[in-house]
């Protein structure tokens, strides 16, 4: 998602909703005062649909005919109340499940409480979040900030593994009021050896300026342990992925071993320190590296140019993809 191009977006309930649903302001240059999240308490509501597409696949999209893989990534701010109409196109049960967000059982979206979508059906699914606090006991509870996901837990098995399989994923990101926010965010999915359902060695690619605040969400889906790796950029190993000043203990990393349903986030200032390049994302596992799990970080000077980059197609059929601007 790229919170520069405003005409990419629709506004819905006061909230910008394209590949995003958020409140994106205009982007900044690192030099200058950084954008942040404010406080949340909208109600927002959205149209998803889960569509089979033409490759076999199927993803989630907010209107007909445009499903992707990963499906739309939804943004909130502590205290946001989210009413996701959701539309069933296809011939097959399908639901919507999230990870670390509030609900009721009535939107678990599992066929055993029956909060699942039968083909053609339509159903209103209730995210909330919440900031931190503390319990009447005395004891603290935390907030709904973090980088999560949501998914079907139908399609194939009463967990949804086929659906996960063909593409019915997509990112949650939730802010804490003061987040710093990025001038673009994107999306890396491992499930299984593919990333965001891509062929072997087909990318994705993601593009950035040097200097730009750039936000990544990875997620893991499937039946293997991956280890997330970036080439010459690290970030700190918290729930922001940025550390929050001096005395900021928390461990600075440029990789990370993740497992089924894990997700984590961080941003990085493209080319700090390294300036620009084709730098390189991949799973550390060696196999999985040499079996295709590899993507480019491509980050370009002012003048648009990449040093020592020079395009390639890359092979085999491509699924429609969501966060790649």
């Amino acid at each position: 998602m790229d919170r520069r191009s405003f005409n990419r977006r629709v506004l819905l309930g006061g909230a910008a909703v394209a590949t995003s649903l958020s409140v994106a302001p205009e982007a900044v240059s690192v030099d200058g005062p950084a954008k942040t999240a404010p406080a949340g308490g909208e109600v927002k509501r959205i149209k998803l649909y889960a569509e089979k597409l033409a490759d076999g696949q199927m993803g989630y999209g907010l209107e007909k005919g445009k499903a992707t893989v990963p499906g739309p990534m939804i943004e909130l701010n502590e205290g946001d109340t989210l009413h996701i109409e959701f539309e069933n196109t296809m011939d097959v049960a399908v639901s919507l499940h999230v990870h670390g967000l509030d609900y009721e059982i009535t939107s678990d979206g599992t066929k055993m409480n029956r909060s699942h979508v039968e083909p053609g059906g339509t159903r209103t699914y209730t995210w909330r979040t919440h900031a931190p606090g503390r319990r009447k006991d005395g004891t603290w509870r935390a907030g709904s900030a973090g980088y999560w996901h949501y998914h079907d837990h139908v399609v194939g098995t009463e967990h949804g593994t086929q659906g996960l399989q063909k593409g019915l994923y997509g990112p949650v990101i939730v802010r804490r009021k003061g987040d710093v926010l990025p001038d673009r965010t994107h999306a890396v999915v491992f499930n299984d050896m593919r990333i965001n359902n891509r062929p072997p060695h087909s990318g994705p690619d993601f593009e950035a300026t040097v200097g730009d605040r750039v936000e990544f969400i990875v997620i893991t889906h499937g039946e293997f342990y991956h280890t997330f790796h970036m080439h010459g950029h690290r970030w700190a190993d918290n729930r922001t992925g940025m550390l929050t000043g001096p005395d900021d203990l928390s461990q600075v990393i440029d990789n990370k071993i993740t497992g089924p349903a894990d997700s984590f986030g961080f941003q990085v200032i493209a080319g700090e320190g390294v300036g620009a390049g084709a730098w390189m994302y991949h799973c550390h596992v060696q196999s999985h590296s040499d079996m295709g799990m590899v993507g480019l970080f491509l980050v370009k000077k002012p003048d648009g140019t990449i040093p020592g980059y020079e395009p390639h197609e890359h092979g085999g059929a491509r699924p429609k993809h969501e966060h790649e601007h």
